[in-house]
């Protein structure tokens, strides 16, 4: 069985901003992104990773993530935590 690909959004507990990526290794990267190891968001630290989802070749999960830092991405982000936002206040 070939291995995930994985598009993920985490939040900054810093400045409570989103960072949407791509990896095949989730654990790992969210790690990578905790120890200050990502340079694009070491200065942002520490995050919580607030969605992801599973894709079965790098190429979608690419375009997965593409999608979902446009503006209808972002929505689609906002609608489908909305529960998670209300939570938060």
């Amino acid at each position: 069985m070939k291995s995930m690909n994985y598009t993920y959004v985490l939040l900054s507990e810093k400045d409570c901003k989103q960072y949407v990526g791509y990896t095949r290794n989730l654990k790992l990267r969210f790690e990578q992104h905790n120890k200050g190891q990502v340079q694009s968001t070491r200065h942002r630290l520490p995050f919580k990773l607030m969605y992801y989802e599973a894709c079965l070749t790098e190429d979608d999960a690419k375009r997965r993530e593409k999608y979902l830092k446009t503006h209808y991405g972002k929505m689609f982000l906002k609608k489908r935590l909305k529960s998670y936002f209300m939570g938060e206040q």
